[in-house]
Formats: structure tokens, C-alpha cells, sequence
């Protein structure tokens, strides 16, 4: 396999890669580090690719390992996720106060999320992965996947309920 062949290779899902880096790391620059890493460890195993069902899910599955090494290695614990690509489509200054500060608390909510459901809600409700997908690349069971992914959007759910209707009787 040639560079060319390489580059249309992993094309489709280069952009996941970064953000699924950036996602865990939150810094632009180690996401970036993460996302050439992840390259130079792919075309070094060019020739061995063809075995693979999914290099998509090769590469988020070695994306995800080398971040959550570089997490263990420098700052353990002090994962942020931030959820800010939403569209803006002109709501009136009140609502998009309301916005950001549901945003920010779902920010939070999320922040305080056992890492492999912090994981599992990147993967499935923000990249849109799908079950199986997802079961591939953090080899857990589907029927896991789920339970982990209701009890973290129970969470968030009591969480946000609580915060908007404290003082309310």
C-alpha cells in the first residue's frame, strides 16, 4: 500500500479520530499528537490491514487506548468533556443564557460520570456510533453498553431536574 492509497484509506474517518482525541484529551494540541500517533502506528501495520474487519473501528479502538494512556500517564482523573457544537439559530438573548448555562451544567454532570460512561456517552450519543461499533472498539458486551449508557443519562437526567427545580415546592 502506497501513501495515496493510505490517505484515501483513512479518510472517511479522520475527523472522528481527532474529535474522539480532543473528546478525552480536551486539549487541541495532544489531540492532534494523539491523531498522528495513531496514523504513524496504522501505516506501520499498512501491510497487515486487509486482516481487519473495521480500521475505522482499529483506529477509534488505538485512539481511545493511547488517550486514556496519556490520561493514566500525566493527569489521571482530571478529565473534562465540553459540548459546544451546537447551532445557533438566533434564539432571543434569554434563551441562549438558558442554553449555555444547561450546557455548562450538563458539562459537569458529565465530568463527574465514571470514565467508561463518559466514553460511552461520546461514542454513542455525540459521534453517533453504532452498538456494535461501539462493542468493538471498547470490547464490552451490547447489552453492557446499554445499561451503562441508561444509568449515565439517568444521572444526568437527576441531575438536571434537580438543579432546575431547586426551591421549587
Amino acid at each position: 500500500m502506497n501513501q495515496n492509497e493510505f490517505v484515501q484509506l483513512i479518510a472517511p474517518f479522520k475527523d472522528k479520530v481527532f474529535r474522539l482525541a480532543k473528546r478525552l484529551l480536551i486539549s487541541t494540541e495532544e489531540a492532534e499528537d494523539a491523531t498522528q500517533e495513531v496514523w504513524v502506528k496504522l501505516w506501520s501495520k499498512n501491510k497487515n490491514l486487509e486482516g481487519f474487519n473495521s480500521i475505522e473501528a482499529f483506529a477509534m479502538t488505538m485512539t481511545k487506548n493511547y488517550c486514556l494512556d496519556q490520561l493514566k500517564s500525566k493527569r489521571a482523573g482530571n478529565v473534562k468533556i465540553v459540548h459546544n457544537n451546537f447551532t445557533d439559530n438566533q434564539p432571543s438573548l434569554d434563551k441562549k443564557v438558558e442554553d449555555i448555562d444547561s450546557l455548562n451544567w450538563v458539562e459537569k454532570i458529565v465530568n463527574q460520570l465514571p470514565e467508561q460512561q463518559r466514553l460511552l456517552i461520546q461514542m454513542r450519543d455525540i459521534e453517533q456510533y453504532e452498538f456494535a461499533a461501539i462493542a468493538e472498539i471498547t470490547d464490552m458486551n451490547e447489552t453492557a453498553i446499554r445499561v451503562a449508557l441508561s444509568r449515565a443519562r439517568k444521572t444526568i437526567r437527576e441531575s438536571m431536574t434537580k438543579t432546575h427545580s431547586y426551591g421549587i415546592k
